[in-house]
């Protein structure tokens, strides 16, 4: 993902715990701001997601997408866009490391490219505040 926002957080949770709540796209619009609804379309074999429908209204971003994903065990999953209508690009990726004393560093990088025009900044600063608001919400969500 070239031109990408990235942070990170640390969660008291195991890896697997951190992945588990991340998997669950269906719970997303209870914890994480923005996304309205979900629609799980396919699964991969092991039953995560593999392509999912979201509605998300997040102030300058407003739009309904189609996202496909790609799971490695508990340590990553990225995804990126098939489909939207004001997107053209939302490329990003959770990577979980474990710390070895029970919590895990949980990494967001996002990489996202609007239909309209939008001035570089403004974009990167969007991507801020999406990756950062999303990385509170799951480590919420998780310790909660």
């Amino acid at each position: 993902m070239a031109d990408r926002t990235e942070s990170s957080i640390v969660i008291n949770a195991a890896p697997a715990q951190v992945m588990a709540v991340i998997a669950d796209l269906a719970s997303y619009p209870e914890w994480s701001d923005g996304v309205k609804s979900v629609e799980v379309l396919t699964e991969w074999e092991d039953g995560r997601p593999g392509d999912a429908r979201f509605v998300v209204d997040a102030g300058v971003i407003k739009d309904t997408y189609e996202l496909e994903y790609d799971w490695d065990d508990d340590r990553s999953v990225t995804w990126k866009l098939v489909e939207g209508q004001m997107l053209k690009a939302l490329d990003g990726a959770y990577t979980l490391t474990e710390n070895g004393d029970g919590s895990t560093t949980v990494s967001y990088q996002l990489a996202v490219d609007v239909s309209i025009p939008m001035i570089g900044l403004i974009k990167r600063k969007a991507e801020k505040v999406i990756v950062d608001t999303a990385l509170r919400g799951l480590k919420e969500r998780v310790e909660g």
